[in-house]
């Protein structure tokens, strides 16, 4: 089966197909006695040569698998079991019970007892949700294990728990009415602005097409329904072994594996699925039709839209390259887009062009523009004249070796990183076979491919493929979203539309990419320290001008570079009389640099693997980012032109103020992005840095107000620069010493802030009660108390383990014995920023009817925690997890740079990391319990309620108690 997104959700993904990831020939021994019969898998009819590493497997019962063996991360793996099944295998009377019985796979089957399932992972060291997880499709339904470690007990537990799910559930009455509370909550969570948005666009574009009436999440009536026969009925029709496949990718032995699988999965008898079914139908000549739909938390959009006879295109040597072709094609139109989006007056925020499956009913091409309020017009018409010249005249040699510039980069970049691929990336590569019939191939022979083939890629062929693959939006049919509708309605957008599809157009005039030009920054820094850090070798340097560097080279991913640049400054630069000082740094690279502007560099940097970005931490600006080995120059040239040079360019104002606007109309839409918008003013009584500020305050500030607060800064401040990966340490101090380290004198610590480091807790603790304009059944509550800083490394694992132990038992009683709330939350937040500041939360999604209730439980959990009711199997299962975390987190680039980033400025992250293992392990059940007991009273708690905004008289009452 292969399985499509809709082409309106996957505008600009599935455009064309793409060189894919590994797989080969040599593993089909194991289905060799099959091959007299119907092909099993797709590489089987395909030209394309399969990553032999991978070993495919079919037992007698027509169950599949796939083993990988990969060491990256060291280690550890994954497991994933994917049945061919989802929400539109359903009847009426059952829709969303695909996704239910995905949630009962967790509630106990004929060998694991009904609430044991989750424990027992987590005794293994396996956190849920983390490690633990599912999910549910139109078409698929799939189980998803991490495993933290490599040894055959554990993946044999994991391949047990899989061949439950395949056919042991128990459905339990009382556990089928427990968890359909949960499976409600999660529908009440997901019924949002956006949700209902995509549902209306649906019945738009695709009325009376199956998979419209088959979200997974389904109907309250139809879940309300549900009972252990109808839950049944679905598992025993779509849960057969041939409609199931096992996927196993990580640091295991494959003849272990496979000896396992077929332990545990050979004797599974079922019958046979049933047949696939049709996700349409969908009227290939509905067009002419104009739709306005208004809610207040929608940006402005307009979605033109025909739909096409869907192509039966197999993975083949032949199909990818009409695919590269009609890739090329799509990204220089949305190339060209982006381009007047980067203009002095943009016409739009952003654009985009594209052609995807809808399922295997259709194809759809959707031309998609996202405005500015009131300026839908003026968008339209430039996106609607860019499509025409692009379709008419096709594309300049130069458009076209950008794209393949990016295309050869990615595909050498991969190759040169193959050995090191992650277990997620193939497990995903293995899926993809599964799932979407895509051969995964090696990283090599798909470079060996496209360089075969890009001496045919010109522009010629590229317009010829793009021709051919685009449905011709012809009177197509023209969607409008937004907060207000559009001025002259339906009709005006139906004649904008023809207006610009009529006016003559003619081709644009070809510009010529400059040359980069900051490659000189004087001459090259001398070091003046350079010490190794012996307990994890990690190497410290400072440069003459006070640039320090720190310096990690691993061997865990072949051809990659992590890079983080911290520079002094960041949020203690926002201050109780200017709290948005720094408010638009992240929009500093959309100005450009003084040479070039940000579209310029665009070009300049295609093939290249950099990145231009920028953002405000606690106490610096950082700039991050993965690199490789040949590109690291430039991306240290860019960093440090970015420093030196920024133009404040209105490009990254215009960005910036349309985006103050979109976050304005969704800042209640829903009760969390209500209770985020208020609670920093509500902890904080009111201080301006942590306070959500009137709209107008953020759309007075532009790039001179920016340049004011941050100039000393870029000209002055402490930097710290950490390398972590593939990098030859010599090569990466010469180019450090001629960008960062060729720079003028800085400061050689970062600032203290003193004064600005003060954060107070409210001293009133009477509930609050916000409002949301989401629907009126929602509502969310949160407990807060203050706590403390991070500055004693005893306490904060106490906090951190005491988090996990608190996690476990709400969700015990608000979901598993409640069945009240999709995902409750527990955060533990002890600052390294602020002194004696912290806090300690628990948050709930509940119905409005459960407000009072879903209180009760939180208290009554607090209070019973605190009272002692931590049992040694609720310590375990919340310390082995993060113990196994604690083994794992210098298996990732990312993990050691955790540690590497501020390596100098703040060593004693080090030491605080080698200890917390043996602390972890010290700690006792009492430990939590005392540290819950002081911190977590009544007294010192603060309630806060989100309800919807229409039921005033009831909120202040629930308000009040």
């Amino acid at each position: 089966m292969r399985f499509y997104k809709t082409g309106f959700a996957a505008l600009l993904l599935a455009a064309a197909s793409q060189p894919a990831l590994a797989q080969s020939s040599a593993s089909v021994a194991t289905i060799a006695e099959t091959q007299d019969k119907a092909p099993i898998w797709a590489f089987e009819e395909s030209d394309l040569p399969v990553d032999p590493d991978f070993r495919f497997g079919l037992l007698p019962n027509g169950m599949r698998y796939i083993i990988r063996h990969n060491a990256t991360p060291e280690g550890q793996g994954q497991v994933r079991f994917f049945v061919d099944g989802g929400s539109l295998y359903e009847t009426e009377k059952e829709r969303g019970l695909a996704h239910f019985i995905e949630h009962m796979a967790f509630n106990g089957s004929v060998d694991v007892p009904e609430g044991e399932m989750i424990k027992l992972l987590e005794r293994e060291g396996l956190a849920f949700g983390a490690d633990t997880n599912a999910s549910t499709g139109f078409e698929a339904t799939t189980y998803k294990l991490d495993l933290p470690r490599n040894d055959e007990s554990l993946l044999g537990t994991a391949l047990m728990l899989m061949r439950e799910t395949a056919s042991q559930l128990l459905f339990n009455p009382d556990a089928i009415d427990r968890e359909r509370g949960v499976v409600l909550s999660e529908m009440r969570v997901r019924d949002t602005y956006s949700m209902r948005n995509t549902l209306d666009s649906f019945d738009f574009f695709y009325p009376g097409a199956r998979f419209t009436q088959r979200l997974p999440i389904g109907t309250k009536e139809a879940l309300n329904a549900a009972d252990a026969d109808t839950l049944k009925g679905l598992y025993h029709r779509i849960y057969t072994p041939d409609n199931a496949t096992l996927v196993v990718v990580g640091d295991f032995d494959p003849d272990t594996v496979e000896r396992l699988i077929k332990t545990y999965f050979s004797r599974w008898e079922a019958p046979k699925a049933p047949p696939e079914p049709d996700a349409g139908p969908v009227d290939l000549e509905r067009k002419g039709l104009t739709d306005v739909y208004i809610d207040p938390a929608l940006s402005e959009r307009v979605t033109a839209m025909r739909n096409g006879v869907w192509k039966d295109e197999p993975d083949t040597v032949a199909n990818r390259q009409i695919g590269l072709l009609r890739q090329v094609g799509y990204g220089i139109v949305n190339r060209r887009f982006q381009r007047l989006a980067n203009g002095d007056n943009p016409p739009f925020r952003g654009a985009g062009f594209g052609t995807s499956d809808t399922f295997e009913a259709a194809r759809s091409t959707n031309l998609i523009v996202d405005s500015g309020d009131g300026e839908w017009r003026e968008g339209l018409t430039a996106a609607v004249t860019e499509y025409r010249k692009a379709m008419e005249f096709g594309f300049s040699e130069g458009e076209v070796a950008e794209q393949l510039a990016n295309i050869r980069t990615r595909l050498e970049s991969a190759a040169a990183g193959a050995d090191t691929r992650s277990t997620a990336s193939l497990t995903g590569a293995a899926l993809a076979l599964v799932d979407e019939e895509t051969i995964p191939t090696t990283p090599q022979t798909a470079l060996e491919r496209f360089e075969q083939f890009a001496p045919s890629i010109t522009p010629e062929t590229v317009l010829a493929a793009l021709r051919e693959d685009v449905i011709p939006l012809d009177d197509p049919l023209i969607r409008f979203e937004g907060r207000t509708a559009p001025e002259g309605g339906a009709d005006a957008l139906r004649a904008t539309w023809d207006d610009a599809m009529a006016t003559p157009v003619e081709p644009d005039s070809i510009v010529e990419n400059a040359d980069f030009a900051y490659t000189d920054f004087g001459p090259a820094g001398t070091v003046v320290s350079d010490t190794m850090d012996e307990r994890l070798d990690i190497r410290t340097l400072r440069f003459a001008n006070g640039v320090r560097l720190n310096l990690k080279p691993t061997d865990l991913k072949q051809d990659r570079i992590r890079f983080e640049v911290n520079l002094d400054g960041g949020d203690m630069l926002n201050t109780r009389d200017n709290p948005l000082a720094t408010a638009m740094i992240g929009n500093l690279p959309l100005g450009g640099l003084g040479k070039h502007s940000y579209d310029e560099l665009q070009s300049i940097t295609a093939g290249r693997n950099v990145s231009l970005s920028i953002g405000s931490d606690a106490e610096t600006f950082r700039m991050q980012g993965t690199v490789t080995p040949e590109d690291l120059e430039l991306q240290l040239d860019l960093v440090t032109a970015l420093i030196t040079d920024p133009a404040y360019r209105s490009q990254g104002e215009n960005r910036y103020r349309r985006s103050v606007a979109d976050f304005f109309a969704r800042k209640d839409a829903t009760p969390s992005s209500a209770l985020s918008s208020e609670e920093g003013g509500i902890l904080s009584d009111g201080d301006p840095r942590f306070s959500l500020q009137p709209e107008e305050a953020y759309l007075e500030q532009d790039f001179a107000k920016l340049k004011d607060a941050i100039a000393d800064r870029l000209e002055h401040g402490a930097i710290e620069l950490a390398l972590v990966g593939d990098f030859d340490p010599d090569t990466a101090i010469a180019l450090v010493a001629k960008t960062l380290g060729a720079l003028p004198a800085r400061e050689e610590d970062f600032l203290p802030y003193a004064d600005n480091r003060q954060r107070g807790f409210t001293t009133d603790r009477s509930a609050r009660t916000l409002y949301h304009k989401g629907e009126k059944d929602q509502a969310m509550l949160r407990h807060v108390w203050p706590t403390r800083d991070d500055s004693d490394l005893q306490e904060a694992v106490k906090f951190a383990l005491l988090e996990r132990v608190m996690r476990l038992k709400l969700t015990d009683v608000l979901r598993e014995e409640l069945g009240q709330t999709y995902s409750p939350g527990v955060n533990s937040s002890l600052s390294r920023t602020y002194d004696d500041y912290g806090t300690f939360s628990l948050t709930a999604a509940v119905k409005v009817d459960d407000v009072a209730a879903a209180n009760d439980a939180m208290e009554t959990t607090v209070a019973a925690l605190i009272a002692g009711s931590i049992d040694e199997d609720t310590l375990l299962r919340a310390r082995r997890p993060v113990l196994e975390q604690l083994e794992n987190a210098l298996k990732t680039n990312g993990g050691w740079m955790g540690l590497v980033d501020r390596a100098q400025s703040e060593e004693e992250r080090i030491g605080r990391f080698l200890a917390t293992r043996e602390i972890l392990e010290s700690l006792t059940a009492e430990d939590i319990r005392a540290t819950a007991e002081h911190y977590l009273s009544p007294e010192d708690r603060l309630e806060i309620t989100v309800l919807p905004a229409e039921t005033d008289a009831e909120s202040d009452a629930i308000g009040d108690e």
